[in-house]
């Protein structure tokens, strides 16, 4: 028998080229927490390569709040864990009517592997005509385990 061990491919881990908002001058950030080494701005600007993580484990909310209602099309996400195995949900969700309702775009969940799957791409094709608000909220360990929320890039177009 014949058997060879193929690579594995990378996917692309930069976000695709695309005109993206500039988050730095239309948003102002809400979040539950931070690990001051790992600021949200280093998820949410262009150029920052350590992204964002929470200060401590358990649940945590990320909103991205906006002075004029914002049309989107597009959510790109990418988490990464690499020390270990977990399972992650996350909801996106948004409000036309700064923060007093929301509406949910999607909720996933993702299992980590140190040994396989280390990194989550998600690429969301929506169409929201006047956002105010921009919720983020992950559960970084669905057993409940003390894992700790990250949030490698997050970019809008």
């Amino acid at each position: 028998m014949r058997k060879r061990i193929i690579a594995q491919v990378l996917k692309e881990t930069a976000a695709p080229a695309q005109d993206w908002l500039d988050l730095d001058r239309l948003a102002e950030v809400e979040l539950s927490s931070e690990d001051a080494a790992h600021p949200i701005e280093s998820a949410l600007l262009p150029g920052q390569a350590a992204g964002w993580r929470a200060a401590g484990p358990g649940k945590q909310t990320i909103r991205l709040l906006f002075a004029s209602p914002l049309r989107l099309r597009r959510i790109w996400l990418r988490f990464v864990e690499t020390g270990a195995e977990r399972t992650q949900e996350y909801v996106l969700s948004w409000s036309p009517d700064n923060g007093k309702t929301y509406r949910e775009i999607v909720r996933q969940q993702w299992n980590f592997s140190p040994a396989g799957a280390t990194s989550e791409t998600e690429d969301h094709r929506v169409e929201l005509p006047a956002v105010t608000v921009l919720e983020l909220s992950i559960v970084p360990d669905k057993s409940g385990g003390d894992a700790v929320a990250s949030l490698a890039q997050l970019r809008l177009a």
